[in-house]
């Protein structure tokens, strides 16, 4: 029978958020076995993950952990319960390049991940002309995994161009998409493996400033990433033979703004984060008017695995709109939330059902690109996800963020929710995206407050390619997205909403009334107790006037007595 030789425990944050730190505790307190603090491997829904690692050479994975002694000697034991496996669909699907070592790699031990292939690319590299690996990253076709999608060759060849040293390299790990953490998980799980894309990066293309500008709201990553730094400064790997290249951390304070490039330069020099005029571009004036280039986390995440494997075996995975491999932060209605990494080409298909094991029935439609991002609906979802076929449908990849909606949800409020975010985030520079998102917004909240018109949709549409069209950056560009996505897609939801004053998901508060079936209730005046502002009497009556619809009476009922009905309407 084969023994327990080590325990890993997934501490990455949504490891740490579901408990995973009371787990490590417990496992300390009943064993002396060896205990490896590891990142994520992407299965957040399952957290917290302990691996027990056997002596001949295999390990058994544990899902869902509790931090009882019950459930701590069933992994000592290698009992059943609790037994963790990879759903067969996903892992038939699933390739993991960037993530390979994510979740099986101590991440603030450098020889865990030397050990593990770590720095080969930049050995390689190295013994390479700084254009030979400009070449290569040609060859293999990336592009950026930002959003923007720009040919990464192409980007690194600008600055390589400029002469002298005196240049900058800035990882852009901004990550300001509600429900996106592929980035953060990157930073976490293996922050050598970014560190080592920059490090190439700064050889190619001659620069001797390496600057990583992340949201505050990251600590764990800073945490992990400033390690991660003083190894690297401890072992002289960012000392090439003609300069020393310096590292260094920029906290950003979690403006979505920030995310564009010039508008993260401006942050970085101590000014209010709003983007310029383009040209200059970066590459010839970018941080202290000195030549920059900026590229994210997962791109750079990218670079050791296109050094190690050469630009036309990475060019071989994926599709004619991209190539490689493209993480998803998966999230919303269905089974397996979590980061998952496909190839690219994969279809929206394989990664909500086969993947993220949503159900077929259920489903509605999935918003790709975050906030910007547009609603596709789920009869289209043999479509291929890559850069140039989301868009297309009025999409965009965005960074990675996936969501996926249930038939349960309205759509109108979907499209008001997202532009609540992306009005209120705009920099104010550019009257398009200041004025015209906020007039987009306002039309959104009185349709959803049953006071909208049909001409409030022409205008909608007009406002929206008004604005994609004049907007300085791409937080205006694509603001719009989601109101056009769904107006194309779901118009028949609208016209409801304008002409009939109906919400057929009940989620419009204003259209919607709360009622209680007498029939049904057991009279436990758990309702009662829980309603906020007292809106339900003794006798089990509801005031409309007094409800707020905050859900909490259908929540706290045992007998699901209470339900969302039309205006007016009754149980």
């Amino acid at each position: 029978m084969s023994n327990i030789v080590k325990l890993n425990i997934g501490l990455a944050s949504c490891g740490i958020a579901a408990g995973g730190e009371a787990v490590l505790e417990a496992l300390k307190k009943a064993t002396s076995l060896p205990i490896a603090e590891v990142g994520c491997i992407g299965h957040c829904y399952a957290e917290p993950l302990v691996e027990a690692c056997l002596d001949d050479g295999s390990s058994v994975m544990y899902g869902n952990v509790k931090a009882d002694e019950k459930s701590i000697a069933n992994i000592l034991a290698l009992g059943e319960n609790g037994r963790f496996e990879i759903p067969a669909k996903r892992k038939e699907k699933e390739l993991l390049k960037v993530l390979a070592l994510a979740g099986h790699i101590v991440p603030t031990v450098m020889d865990d991940y030397i050990a593990n292939g770590g720095y080969e690319g930049l050995k390689k590299a190295l013994s390479m002309t700084p254009q030979e690996v400009i070449d290569e990253v040609k060859i293999s076709g990336l592009r950026g995994r930002g959003g923007g999608g720009f040919a990464t060759g192409m980007k690194w060849s600008f600055l390589a161009a400029k002469p002298g040293f005196d240049k900058t390299v800035i990882c852009n790990a901004d990550e300001g998409d509600p429900g996106a953490f592929m980035d953060r998980s990157l930073m976490e799980s293996v922050p050598h493996q970014v560190l080592e894309g920059m490090l190439i990066a700064a050889y190619a293309t001659g620069a001797s400033r390496l600057i990583i500008y992340c949201r505050a709201e990251y600590p764990l990553a800073i945490k992990h990433l400033k390690i991660a730094i003083e190894q690297i400064n401890a072992a002289k790997l960012n000392v090439f033979a003609d300069r020393t290249v310096e590292i260094s951390i920029k906290e950003g304070a979690g403006a979505f703004v920030c995310g564009e490039e010039t508008a993260l330069i401006a942050s970085l020099e101590g000014q209010r984060g709003m983007p310029r005029f383009r040209p200059p571009f970066p590459t010839d004036r970018g941080y202290q008017d000195k030549p920059t280039m900026i590229n994210n986390v997962e791109t750079f995440g990218n670079i050791p695995v296109i050094l190690r494997e050469g630009g036309e075996k990475f060019a071989q995975t994926g599709s004619e709109g991209g190539k490689g491999t493209k993480l998803f932060a998966l999230a919303g209605d269905l089974k397996y939330p979590g980061l998952v990494e496909v190839p690219m080409g994969t279809t929206l298909n394989e990664i909500v059902f086969e993947i993220g094991g949503a159900d077929p029935a259920h489903v509605k439609a999935v918003q790709t690109g975050g906030p910007s991002g547009g609603c596709i609906p789920v009869e289209l979802f043999d479509t291929p996800v890559d850069y140039d076929s989301l868009r297309t449908l009025g999409a965009i990849m965005g960074s990675g963020g996936m969501i996926v909606i249930g038939r349960d949800r309205c759509m109108v409020e979907t499209a008001r929710y997202f532009l609540d975010f992306t009005h209120r985030e705009s920099c104010g520079k550019c009257t398009f995206c200041r004025i015209g998102t906020t007039r987009m917004y306002e039309i959104l909240e009185r349709i959803v407050a049953g006071k909208g018109c049909e001409a409030d949709l022409e205008l909608l549409e007009d406002l929206g390619k008004k604005i994609k069209a004049g907007s300085l950056c791409g937080l205006g560009q694509t603001a719009p997205n989601p109101v056009l996505a769904t107006l194309r897609f779901y118009k028949d939801e609208y016209l409801e909403h304008v002409n009939e004053h109906k919400c057929r998901a009940m989620q419009c508060n204003a259209l919607v009334d709360i009622a209680l079936d007498k029939d049904k209730c057991v009279k436990c005046k758990l309702c009662i107790k829980t309603c906020p502002v007292n809106a339900i009497s003794d006798d089990f009556e509801i005031d409309p006037a007094i409800c707020t619809r905050c859900n909490s009476c259908l929540d706290s009922c045992p007998k699901h007595a209470i339900t969302r009905v039309a205006k007016g309407g009754k149980q």
